[in-house]
C-alpha cells in the first residue's frame, strides 16, 4: 500500500488513542498530515519513548522526513522526535510544534477508528487487533482518495492491494 499511496505533506500531526486488546489497554500511534492525509499508523503495547519512536521511524522510512509534526503535550511524543533530529544525518531538523487545536486534524480522524471498533465485540489477541486495525486503516486511506485510478472504483482497489 505505501508504494502506491499518494504523497502526503510536510506538516504532519502525530497522536496516540488506546484501544482495548484482551482487556488490556494497547496504543494506537497516527499521523495526519495537514490535509487530513493519514501518514502511517502503529499499534504498540506501551506509550513510551520507545514505542513513539518506533512509530515515528516506520512514518519517515514510508513517507520521508517533515518539515514539522505537531503534537500534543505528550513526553513520549517529544523524545521521540528530538532523537530523531540527534541522530539525523541531514541539517533539516524536524520542527516540534505543541498547539493543542491543531491536532483535532488527528483526533476527528481517530473517530472512524473508534466507531468500527466499537461495533465489534473487541479484541482478544494483539496480532489480530493489528491486522484488523491495519485493514480499517487502509479502507480510509482509499476512502480518503490517497490511493488514486480513476479507472477503479474502492473495492477494485482494496482487491488488487490485497492480491
Amino acid at each position: 500500500m505505501n508504494k502506491r499511496k499518494n504523497v502526503v505533506g510536510n506538516s504532519w500531526r502525530m497522536d496516540e488513542t488506546y484501544i482495548k486488546v484482551a482487556g488490556k489497554d494497547r496504543y494506537l500511534y497516527r499521523a495526519v498530515d495537514k490535509q487530513g492525509n493519514t501518514v502511517d499508523f502503529l499499534l504498540t503495547k506501551r506509550r513510551m519513548k520507545g514505542s513513539a519512536q518506533k512509530f515515528l521511524n516506520k512514518a519517515i522510512g514510508n513517507n520521508g522526513k517533515p518539515r514539522l509534526i505537531n503534537i500534543d503535550k505528550s513526553g513520549a511524543n517529544t523524545q521521540a522526535i528530538r532523537i530523531v533530529n540527534q541522530y539525523s544525518l541531514t541539517f533539516k531538523k524536524i520542527r516540534i510544534r505543541r498547539v493543542k487545536y491543531l491536532n483535532n486534524i488527528v483526533e476527528q480522524d481517530h473517530r472512524t477508528i473508534k466507531r468500527r471498533i466499537a461495533i465489534t465485540t473487541g479484541f482478544k489477541e494483539f496480532e489480530s487487533a493489528q491486522r484488523t486495525l491495519a485493514g480499517i486503516e487502509i479502507i480510509n486511506i482509499i476512502r480518503k482518495n490517497q490511493i488514486v485510478n480513476p479507472r477503479r472504483s474502492w473495492f477494485a482497489t482494496f482487491k488488487s492491494l490485497a492480491a
